[in-house]
């Protein structure tokens, strides 16, 4: 019998996915646990409509990942902090900051996971900073930390 998953099966198939299993099987244990349903013309063309929003919700996100990418390069992120003497700074300017000074100067919104800081920015300056945009898409944050008035 033919059957669209409609919840992962260990060990038989995943989610949407359409398999062929034993008749006994599909009626006696994976039917009455509603994680199968027969494979009928209908829920087939459901399965093509749903996997086809599912590419077009991907690929306007790439678009957007790509829009992003675009903009921050164009773009020079100011972060004010406090130091002390030397030009050192009170810890540290963080993910979350870069996140928030973006979003409020240039209204991009990136989340702070996405941001990759290989070591922490302490001291005045200017910085690069890659960051991740999903879909293999990454792109490069500019910043520069200035003293905090």
């Amino acid at each position: 019998m033919k059957v669209i998953f409609l919840a992962d099966v260990k060990g038989q198939g995943k989610k949407d996915e359409i398999k062929e299993v034993s008749d006994g099987y599909a009626r006696n244990y994976l039917m009455p646990r509603k994680l199968v349903a027969e494979a009928t013309s209908d829920a087939l063309n459901a399965i093509k409509l749903k996997e086809k929003a599912k590419a077009a919700h991907a690929a306007k996100e790439k678009a957007q990942a790509e829009e992003n990418a675009k903009k921050l390069e164009s773009v020079v992120v100011k972060v004010p902090a406090k130091a002390g003497a030397g030009g050192r700074l009170f810890g540290s300017v963080t993910s979350k900051e870069i996140s928030e000074a973006l979003l409020k100067q240039y209204n991009i919104t990136i989340d702070k996971k996405d941001i990759v800081q290989n070591e922490p920015i302490k001291n005045y300056g200017t910085y690069s900073i890659k960051c991740k945009l999903g879909y293999e898409v990454n792109g490069t944050i500019n910043i520069v930390v200035t003293e905090e008035k």
